[in-house]
C-alpha cells in the first residue's frame, strides 16, 4: 500500500469513528430530552427555619395590619384569606381567590413558609393544593406530597409543568414548610440576526426546607394557571388559592 494511502485510510477511520461518537452522543441526548420525568426521591428535610433579613421586604408577618397592607385580590377586593394573629399565620379562604402582593418584583430572593391541611384530605392534585407565583407569571408548586404520589412535575416543589423537584423533600401535613427562591426572570437581549430580539431563559434556584430541589433551572414561558402571561418587566408575589385550606407565614423578599 503506498504511503499516501495509509494516510488516507487512517484519516478516514478517524472522521468515521468521530462521527459516530457525535451520532450517538445526539441520540443519547435526544433520547434523554424525550424521555417522561420521574418520580423524585424522597430525602428527609432538617428542622431550620429563616428569620428576615434586616433589608428585607416583609410582605406578610402573621398580623391582619399587614395582610391589609401588602395584599390583595387580584380584582382589588381586600384579601379575604383568614389571620390567626396567635400564630402568626393566614389560612386560604377557599373560593375567595387567590391573592396578590402590593409590591412588584424583578430579580429577587423569596422566603415563604407554608403547612398543608391536617388531617390530609383528597389524593394527587386534590391534596394541599397551592402554588406561590414569582411575578405572578412562574410558579413553584405548593401540595401535600408526604406519601401521595401525582406527575412528577405536580409535585410539590415542582416548577409547574416544566421541572419536577430534583428530591422530594415534603412534610407530613400539618407541619410547616419552607421555601427559599433565588429568581431571575426571563431577559429579552439584542441579536445580530432576525429577529432582532430573543428571550433570554429566567432561572430559579429553589431550597425546599433546606434541601436543594431546583439548581438554576431555566424556563422561558409563564406557567399553568398564572395571573400575567408573556409580558417582561416586575410583577407581584401571586399566592394561588386552589380550594384547599392551606397555611402561609413569614413572608419576604429581598430584591437582587
Amino acid at each position: 500500500m503506498k504511503h499516501g494511502n495509509r494516510h488516507l485510510q487512517r484519516y478516514t477511520v478517524t472522521v468515521l469513528a468521530c462521527t459516530s461518537f457525535l451520532i450517538m452522543a445526539s441520540l443519547a441526548q435526544d433520547a434523554q430530552e424525550a424521555a417522561p420525568p420521574t418520580l423524585p426521591q424522597i430525602v428527609a428535610p432538617g428542622t431550620t427555619a429563616a428569620h428576615p433579613p434586616a433589608d428585607a421586604d416583609i410582605l406578610f408577618d402573621g398580623t391582619s395590619a399587614s395582610l391589609a397592607a401588602h395584599w390583595s385580590h387580584p380584582d382589588g377586593r381586600p384579601a379575604e384569606w383568614v389571620v390567626d394573629e396567635q400564630a402568626r399565620c393566614m389560612t386560604i379562604k377557599p373560593g375567595s381567590g387567590s391573592l396578590i402582593s402590593v409590591e412588584q418584583f424583578g430579580d429577587a430572593q423569596i422566603h415563604i413558609e407554608f403547612a398543608t391541611p391536617t388531617p390530609a384530605q383528597g389524593q394527587g392534585q386534590g391534596r394541599g393544593n397551592s402554588g406561590v407565583y414569582m411575578q405572578a407569571r412562574y410558579e413553584v408548586q405548593v401540595l401535600d406530597s408526604y406519601e401521595n404520589e401525582t406527575y412528577p412535575d405536580g409535585q410539590c416543589g415542582a416548577i409547574y409543568g416544566h421541572h419536577p423537584p430534583l428530591v422530594n423533600a415534603s412534610r407530613p401535613p400539618g407541619h410547616w414548610q419552607t421555601y427559599d427562591i433565588i429568581f431571575h426572570a426571563p431577559t429579552l437581549v439584542e441579536t445580530s440576526g432576525e429577529p432582532p430580539m430573543s428571550v433570554l431563559p429566567g432561572t430559579m434556584t429553589v431550597f425546599h426546607n433546606g434541601v436543594l430541589i431546583h439548581d438554576h433551572a431555566e424556563f422561558k414561558g409563564s406557567t399553568t394557571a398564572s395571573l400575567m402571561k408573556e409580558d417582561m418587566g416586575p410583577g407581584p408575589l401571586y399566592l394561588q388559592d386552589h380550594g384547599n385550606g392551606v397555611r402561609y407565614r413569614n413572608i419576604w423578599v429581598r430584591e437582587l
